[in-house]
């Protein structure tokens, strides 16, 4: 029996290319559950490996995806049974192993979460790794003293995956939220979503000679990095955090250690690939409780997996609002 999947090969001259092709399942790799997929995402990680690949894949053949949602038809694994709902983000799936971008997916039991109660499958993956991220960066945040009343909590790259789903959980548990987003266009969905105030990207995108600047973020979820980050990191309140969950704007950090020595501010690195199995339930757990649904249906945007080569050129270009929801056997 063959099913569909996106495939990306690479040609003898270095260039990649994706389409749908019908595959059978002996070429799933090894692992010790089959998943029936029926609904992935679409990440930035996604565009990289739908093209060129950004260092990520390192065999071709490929089917990408870095997360998916489905049912278990087949385990040898003693936490899943055939019928369980579950949900898979992270562990290199998508990048090293082949990912949700088809019908089917073979994995191991371990990096599977059960789908959490009160969430579906498809509104699983529109959260997908971009909202179970931006779910560990507020509880980062959290854990490290952020409380509603403290001040406004910046979320730059708002617009994004990320940012969206950041600024609808912050909004809802309370929090002023201050959008960073460069298209103005985007002011009433972030509105919608529950932002307070619109931060022109202009107004932090470059670098300043003082280490230190006024006082103003009680907190912030950042997806950009680069000059952004080190200017953000001279306004925040003293003891406030950044969690860091991304480098839109680059890898670099032309920051000083003034911030930390004179505020105590902290930067908080999230990781989302390789999460313990404890915090990724109760991620899960918070997001089923604290991102309302109705937020999360204002994000999504439903594609198929032949959109999927055209969608990843257009999010690593930074034209991608939201959430993709892709609907794997559409």
């Amino acid at each position: 029996m063959s099913f569909n999947a996106l495939v990306v090969e690479k040609g003898e001259d270095g260039k990649t290319s994706a389409s749908v092709e019908a595959i059978t399942e002996d070429r799933l790799p090894d692992g010790d559950v089959t998943v029936a997929v029926e609904y992935s995402t679409l990440n930035y990680k996604d565009g990289l490996c739908v093209g060129p690949g950004g260092g990520l894949v390192r065999t071709y053949p490929h089917v990408p995806g870095i997360d998916f949602s489905g049912t278990v038809e087949a385990s040898d694994s003693s936490a899943y049974s055939p019928g369980d709902k579950v949900v898979l983000t992270g562990w290199r799936v998508g990048e090293v192993h082949w990912g949700g971008y088809a019908q089917k997916a073979r994995v191991k039991g371990d990096w599977l979460v059960p789908l959490p109660d009160g969430l579906t499958t498809r509104q699983a993956m529109a959260v997908g790794t971009a909202g179970f991220t931006a779910m560990l960066a507020v509880m980062a945040l959290e854990d490290h003293g952020l409380t509603p009343g403290n001040g406004e909590v910046l979320v730059t790259g708002a617009a994004g995956g990320v940012g969206s789903v950041a600024t609808a959980i912050l909004a809802n548990l309370g929090y002023e939220v201050a959008a960073v987003t460069g298209r103005p266009e985007q002011e009433d969905y972030l509105k919608s979503l529950g932002a307070s105030r619109i931060v022109p990207r202009e107004e932090l995108n470059e670098t300043t000679k003082r280490p230190l600047e006024a006082e103003t973020w009680a907190g912030c979820v950042d997806a950009v990095g680069g000059d952004m980050l080190a200017r953000v990191l001279g306004q925040m309140k003293y003891g406030a955090s950044v969690s860091a969950v991304g480098l839109a704007g680059g890898a670099g950090l032309p920051a000083t250690v003034i911030p930390f020595l004179l505020r105590g501010v902290n930067l908080l690195g999230i990781d989302s690939v390789m999460q313990p199995y404890d915090n990724r339930l109760r991620a899960w757990q918070r997001i089923a409780k604290d991102l309302p649904m109705d937020k999360l249906e204002a994000m999504v945007h439903p594609a198929t997996l032949g959109d999927l080569p055209d969608l990843g050129r257009a999010i690593l270009k930074g034209g991608v609002r939201g959430r993709v929801v892709v609907d794997v056997n559409a």
